[in-house]
């Protein structure tokens, strides 16, 4: 199904109007927090799956049938984790034949901007998406990539649209130095079996093209934010436009350790899915000899070469990374990513399947599993413990409005734990994060720069412990296997509920 004419003009004025009128910006982004939908290995309909039978080849990268229908019926999944955001593949249309590499089952191998990818489903279904979760309260980002268009081998540019000129792309040159920028935002990626023919971003047609297919795209389905991917392949200044066009919030994918480099990029789109901070994340909280040092340093880093990095998108995994669970079978170092993920700095991003602690190296056939081979299992303990801190999320922005536009604070850090205060006096939250893991026994942190005056009770979340602050204003917390902690205001003990089983008291003296 079209998406709309390209020959139709919206009006400029009307689309922002109407789009402003419901479009939710940074603030309303940082108080949500997003699941991240593969579409097709999400979940199949129900008139077109038997879940007896899972029939998926992953390992030859191929379609294996989920759909926005099959998000739809499955939403009650999701929101059982409390998650009041999804992030979807993109919805464009795909090269259709299979390559030596599969078929374009992930969605950024775009052919034709004005068509929807059929084995999605139909213009019906994904309206039909948006309606139920706004029914629900829900917001949902869309994927889009503006980077290049894809071709089986040699380019053959009529079959594009709207770009069908070799005019609106870069002659080719391999990507071989991805530090050089012109190769960087000049040559392909991709390889001898799929080419990523790279647009000329830069040329004031494809500019303006760009910004009218973005405006009717999220205007005839009614999205809430955008997800741009290789965004680092495009020059900055791009940006600013498109977004503009789009007049909704957006998230950029640049995927670079290096902050001062990355931050360029936040600047101009708004955000971006925080990979500066992803690398000392996972080297942190991989193993029980992580570096606790090194991650704390990129904090203090981001904060001084960035602009708001509470706008940018936290995360511990996703479909280009190994999923955590290839690294460690520690359940304990897991809970602590998953905390770290959800109340840091930043817009939560928890990628599908992430709950069931699914396997998979960063290989492309590896990390992308069907997620019903895995199971929607409610009583998996990352699901609850997902579920909890959400919730815990929620109360928060409800306290306290502008809790999430507050930079996190370290107030305790040794060679293997570390706390974070985040929040005024009064609404603070302090999280306690360890890589000591399962098998450490119990791990005592005396705090002091809490911002909770002396006699104060205070309520670790994960136990429901009721805790005081001593009269010297010390508060000492006891950490049970590894496990993280979060302290809050006794006042907040209606969000009080535990994960699991856990019921050793932690303590003050």
């Amino acid at each position: 199904m079209p998406l709309l004419s390209f020959g139709t003009m919206v009006s400029f004025v009307a689309t922002c109007g109407a789009i402003g009128a419901r479009a939710a910006g940074p603030v309303e982004w940082r108080r949500r927090s997003i699941y991240q939908v593969l579409t097709d290995r999400f979940a199949r309909s129900s008139d077109t799956f038997d879940y007896g039978v899972p029939n998926c080849n992953v390992e030859h990268g191929l379609f294996c049938g989920g759909s926005w229908s099959g998000i739809r019926e499955n939403l009650d999944y999701i929101q059982g984790m409390n998650f009041d955001a999804i992030w979807i593949s993109p919805v464009v249309k795909q090269l259709q034949q299979r390559t030596g590499v599969g078929d374009a089952y992930a969605g950024y191998w775009s052919q034709d901007l004005y068509q929807l990818e059929p084995h999605f489903g139909t213009e019906e279904d994904l309206k039909a998406l948006v309606a139920e979760l706004h029914s629900r309260e829900m917001l949902v980002m869309v994927d889009v990539v503006v980077n290049h268009m894809a071709c089986p081998g040699e380019c053959d540019y009529n079959t594009f649209y709207p770009f069908e000129s070799a005019d609106h792309y870069h002659t080719f040159c391999p990507m071989t130095d991805a530090a050089d920028a012109f190769v960087l935002q000049h040559c392909w990626l991709g390889d001898e079996n799929v080419g990523l023919a790279d647009l000329r971003t830069e040329d004031p047609w494809v500019r303006e093209t760009f910004a009218e297919w973005i405006s009717q795209l999220v205007s005839n389905y009614s999205i809430d934010g955008l997800r741009i991917d290789s965004a680092i392949n495009v020059e900055p200044d791009f940006f600013q436009g498109f977004v503009d066009a789009a007049g909704i919030f957006a998230t950029g994918e640049v995927m670079t350790g290096d902050e001062r480099l990355a931050c360029g990029w936040g600047e101009s789109i708004g955000s971006i899915l925080n990979y500066p901070m992803y690398y000392p994340l996972i080297g942190a909280f991989s193993s029980p000899q992580g570096d606790i040092a090194t991650l704390i340093a990129k904090m203090d880093s981001m904060k001084h070469n960035c602009v708001n990095t509470t706008s940018f998108a936290t995360f511990s995994e996703n479909h280009d990374v190994a999923r955590f669970a290839s690294m460690t079978s520690d359940s304990s170092l897991a809970e602590n990513l998953i905390v770290f993920t959800v109340m840091a700095d930043g817009i939560p991003v928890i990628f599908q399947g992430q709950e069931q602690r699914q396997n998979g190296s960063s290989k492309w056939t590896d990390n992308r599993a069907p997620l019903w081979e895995a199971g929607y299992h409610n009583s998996a303990p990352l699901y609850k413990l997902i579920a909890l801190l959400n919730r815990s999320r929620k109360h928060i922005s409800i306290q306290s409005q502008d809790f999430f536009e507050h930079s996190s604070e370290v107030i305790f850090q040794d060679s293997h734990s570390f706390a974070l205060r985040k929040g005024v006096p009064g609404s603070q939250v302090i999280t306690i994060l360890t890589n000591h893991g399962q098998d450490s026994g119990q791990t005592v942190v005396e705090l002091t720069n809490h911002g909770y005056p002396p006699g104060s009770r205070v309520v670790e979340l994960l136990t429901c412990t009721n805790l005081v602050v001593d009269d010297r204003g010390l508060l000492k917390v006891t950490l049970f296997a590894g496990k993280p902690g979060i302290i809050h205001s006794a006042a907040w003990l209606a969000v009080c509920s535990g994960p699991d089983n856990r019921t050793e008291p932690s303590h003050s003296s």
